[in-house]
């Protein structure tokens, strides 16, 4: 089993900045990808970045230069960064991890960007 917990979120004024983390805990080992989704209001959950082991990134079309994922192994925690923050990013995110068998979510945290 692998726990996840979030972080960071928050209320932030259109054109902000937030930093979420993912803190990873438990069976890690088989873990290949690790990702950022979101679920706004009325909206069906959507993948927003991904971090494969290898360091490969994917990224949502909407996201795409304004928000970056990272990892930091020591820490078995992921980073989304998020820059320009827009109305429209408002949503919970969720992080997930993904090993051979499993999903893995964390609780969810979420971010409201209004002025």
């Amino acid at each position: 089993q692998v726990q996840l917990v979030e972080s960071g979120g928050g209320l932030v004024q259109p054109g902000g900045s937030l930093r979420l983390s993912c803190a990873a805990s438990g069976s890690i080992t088989s873990i290949y990808a690790m990702g950022w989704y979101r679920q706004g209001p009325g909206k069906q959950r959507e993948l927003v970045a991904l971090i494969t082991t290898s360091s490969w990134t994917n990224y949502a079309a909407s996201v795409k230069g304004r928000f970056t994922i990272s990892r930091d192994r020591a820490k078995n925690t992921v980073y989304l960064q998020m820059n320009s923050l827009k109305p429209e990013d408002t949503a919970v995110y969720y992080c997930k991890w993904t090993d051979y068998r499993n999903d893995y979510w964390g609780q969810g945290t979420q971010v409201t960007v209004s002025s």
